[in-house]
């Protein structure tokens, strides 16, 4: 059995940053990408709009085999590991067939994660973290007049809207205060819920779940509070989880994810990792986390691709930053850094623009003069430029007051001064 230079478990944003990185530095060593799925490479960021309908299943590729063939990268479709045995250096997969590899990366994504509810695993439901999960809720959708989706977060907010957009009746349940808990403190996500309920999108915040069941061709929710919901569709939507069950017997450490060193190696000598089954270092205390954004995943693979190609240009992971933005019903809203209100600390200052009537929402915080979270609904500002100043840790001085009052004009303004 040969050996594979490079193997690449998972072939998603990660996975084909870090290919991108080994070809820069080696043009010829072999490298395969393995994924369990039977498509090719998409960004599962694109999922709720294909069950919307609004983007084509087809058409949701990231780099097809004619690219990769000219970059000499064989994919490998249904090719799911079930394994990982670094003293022999290979890795099973579900077939029973070995691959051997020179230095493999781990880049295997998430899961979906199933809360703790009476009569859930009994019930039909659906969860979405693939393309064919996309797929088979599309199919669901276009036959079905309701749906209740539980969890409200960036998933389950674009599924309700996706679905009641093309004509759903739609339920959601969050157990937490409000929606979208993990980006946005309540002031923000209660103009966000505003926006759903305006929509006729049915939201539960603070609800708890009693239990599920199935009743007539529907599912029927019980919360906590005594009320019931129904739909035709039951959608998960409660989390996910780092994929590192396939790692159980190899010796990598494992937490909440792989844990990895700032050049995403793994306890495990020549096995690297990245992407939502990695846990890295964070940008502001330095504490190992999964950072489960698109942005963090691209990051990591590059880097990581760049170590195992020896590539000396390389510097170590500065850390991770919490990033999201999100449209809905044509509202624009973002997220970076410390914005939630567990996140701020008695060392911060918050600087917090909230004007409901006109669906405006702006926040910035601050640590001394220099800026660590920012947050908007509605609000000139570039996600990027956020990005830049806080993980440059500009001393702002004078400039906090120009860069509230005018973020979009102040922050590009500062970055031109330092690219430029």
């Amino acid at each position: 059995m040969s050996a594979i230079k490079y193997l690449i478990v998972g072939s998603s944003h990660a996975g084909l940053s870090a290919m991108e990185a080994i070809r820069t530095k080696d043009s010829d060593g072999s490298i395969v990408l393995l994924t369990q799925e039977e498509h090719l490479p998409y960004s599962p960021t694109i999922l709720p709009y294909v069950v919307s309908g609004d983007v084509d299943a087809a058409r949701v590729t990231l780099v097809d085999e004619a690219a990769l063939n000219a970059c000499n990268v064989r994919l490998r479709k249904g090719a799911k590991v079930v394994e990982v045995s670094p003293a022999s250096r290979t890795v099973t997969l579900q077939s029973g067939e070995e691959l051997g590899y020179e230095r493999l990366l781990l880049a295997a994504g998430a899961e979906p994660t199933l809360p703790h509810i009476p009569g859930l695993r009994e019930t039909p439901h659906y969860v979405l973290r693939t393309l064919d999960d996309a797929i088979r809720l599309h199919g669901a959708a276009r036959e079905s007049e309701s749906a209740v989706l539980v969890g409200a977060g960036l998933i389950g907010m674009h599924l309700a809207e996706g679905l009641r957009r093309v004509g759903l009746r739609v339920s959601l349940v969050e157990a937490l205060p409000h929606v979208l808990p993990a980006y946005f403190d309540s002031e923000a996500a209660g103009l966000i819920q505003d926006v759903f309920r305006q929509n006729n999108v049915n939201v539960f915040t603070g609800s708890p779940i009693a239990g599920v069941s199935a009743s007539k061709g529907c599912c029927i929710v019980s919360l906590a509070s005594g009320t019931e919901l129904s739909g035709e569709m039951l959608v998960v939507c409660a989390g996910v989880k780092s994929r590192t069950q396939f790692l159980a017997h190899s010796g990598v450490e494992v937490d909440e994810g792989v844990v990895v060193t700032d050049t995403m190696r793994t306890s495990i000598e020549r096995i690297w990792a990245a992407g939502d089954v990695s846990q890295a270092k964070s940008f502001f205390d330095g504490r190992k986390r999964v950072h489960a954004t698109l942005p963090s995943a691209v990051e990591q693979g590059r880097l990581a691709g760049m170590d195992m190609a020896q590539d000396e240009t390389l510097s170590p992971y500065p850390g991770g930053i919490a990033m999201n933005t999100y449209r809905c019903f044509g509202r624009r809203s973002f997220c970076v850094g410390l914005t939630d209100d567990s996140q701020v600390a008695q060392d911060t200052e918050v600087d917090r623009v909230f004007l409901p009537a006109s669906e405006q929402y702006q926040k910035l915080v601050y640590r001394g003069d220099r800026l660590v979270g920012a947050s908007c609904i509605n609000s000139p500002m570039d996600p990027g430029v956020m990005v830049q100043i806080i993980r440059r840790g500009i001393d702002l001085g004078a400039m906090r007051k120009q860069l509230s009052s005018s973020p979009l004009e102040t922050g590009r303004s500062l970055m031109a001064g330092i690219w430029g």
